[in-house]
């Protein structure tokens, strides 16, 4: 009897794994469960994860070169189908299946991926009205984020030049679709800020598909469009469109010739606000000049009462008062001293030595002084005698005395 071969646990697994890959059947299967145990390997960058229905369940890995495509997130509960290969897990002894691609059951990938990001994005905050910046009212550099053969460009600036001439576009041309357009509208965005070449931006392009506006909903676009320092006004697309560049943006137009109405005022608008304006002012002026004009006149009221040269003309005319006055007392007082001193003039003229001298008498003088004793001489002093017409020079001859002459 033939002894039976003793396999190791490796060479059965091995065997069966062989058995399993080896069958063409099971090298590409399509296979529909809903996910759970969903686990993300960070570092590797590897999906692992159950797939079942209601009466089983099959372990499942999707690795990172495969993964990589996905526009999803796989989620637990999600329902997707599967293109895989069946295998064999030497190390644990279970088979699996190795995924290959894996696509929503229901809606689709760009769906759920637009759902999934939008989640997560708006957790960050980066959706929030309170972020929102406002558009200037009259900007002069227009940045526009966009293809350089649309027709965006060209409507953008047919608007612009009808409604404010005065502005200019600054173009700064990128994909805005496939692998690289992402990238290329982030870069863009950045760089204006950097320069800070604009004064509000435009970031869009014209309709198309959820495939053709997907570089729109990219997480590079979304954080730059919220990280910008000059407002974003976000065209992208027709009317019904909607990109996660909306939600990030200050501002969503409809459309990109919209979102150029958006960004510069009506010039004839503006005509009419500086018009308006212009006459306002005008009002005021008058109202303010006629306001001053009536301040001006009742402060020269009140000056009148108090000004420097009423008062000086009334400190003259005192003055002149004055000086009047003075010359009339001084004139009376002088009239008054003129009659006294006629007065008293005419007494000294009367009691005038040369009066009493024309009457027949004489002043004697004896070295000068009068002589009016017989005791103030000696005989032989020398004399003067004044006469009326002259003077004698006498000598005393004798002195005698006239005290035994009766009294006059």
């Amino acid at each position: 009897m033939r002894t039976p071969d003793v396999l190791s646990v490796t060479q059965l697994n091995y065997y069966v794994k062989s058995l399993i890959e080896g069958d063409p059947r099971l090298k590409s299967i399509y296979v529909v469960g809903e996910i759970s145990n969903f686990t993300d390997h960070y570092r590797s960058g590897h999906y692992y994860m159950t797939l079942k229905d209601d009466g089983a369940a099959v372990r499942a890995a999707m690795f990172r070169s495969a993964n990589r495509n996905l526009r999803f997130v796989p989620e637990d509960g999600m329902k997707v189908i599967v293109r895989a290969r069946v295998t064999l897990y030497e190390a644990g002894g279970q088979y699996q299946l190795i995924i290959e691609d894996m696509q929503p059951d229901g809606a689709g990938a760009l769906s759920i991926a637009f759902e999934q990001l939008k989640r997560k994005l708006a957790g960050e905050g980066l959706f929030d009205q309170a972020h929102k910046k406002p558009i200037p009212v009259r900007s002069m550099r227009i940045g526009v984020v966009t293809s350089e053969t649309g027709a965006v460009i060209q409507d953008i600036k047919n608007v612009v030049s009808r409604r404010y001439p005065l502005a200019r576009i600054i173009l700064a041309p990128v994909q805005v679709q496939g692998a690289a357009a992402a990238s290329q509208i982030a870069e863009a965005i950045g760089t204006f800020n950097a320069c800070s070449a604009a004064d509000v931006l435009i970031v869009g392009r014209g309709g198309g598909s959820a495939e053709d506006l997907w570089a729109f909903n990219e997480e590079p676009v979304v954080r730059a469009v919220y990280d910008s320092v000059i407002p974003v006004i976000s065209a992208v697309g027709h009317e019904t469109d909607f990109t996660l560049c909306d939600f990030a943006a200050d501002v969503r137009a409809p459309t990109p010739s919209a979102a150029a109405e958006i960004a510069v005022p009506d010039q004839r608008e503006e005509l009419k606000y500086i018009e308006g304006c212009a006459c306002e002012c005008e009002l005021q002026l008058r109202d303010r000049l006629d306001s001053e004009e009536n301040r001006l006149n009742r402060i020269r009221e009140r000056l009148s009462y108090i000004s420097p040269k009423n008062m000086i003309e009334q400190r003259m005319q005192r003055v002149d008062d004055l000086f009047s006055s003075a010359r009339r007392n001084t004139e009376r007082i002088l009239d008054s001293r003129q009659s006294e001193l006629s007065s008293v003039a005419a007494r000294l003229d009367a009691m005038s030595p040369l009066k009493v001298i024309a009457r027949g008498y004489s002043i004697t003088r004896k070295n000068g002084r009068v002589v009016t004793s017989v005791s103030d001489v000696s005989r032989g002093d020398p004399l003067s005698v004044r006469l009326t017409d002259g003077e004698l020079k006498c000598e005393v001859a004798g002195v005698e005395r006239l005290s035994n002459l009766p009294e006059v």
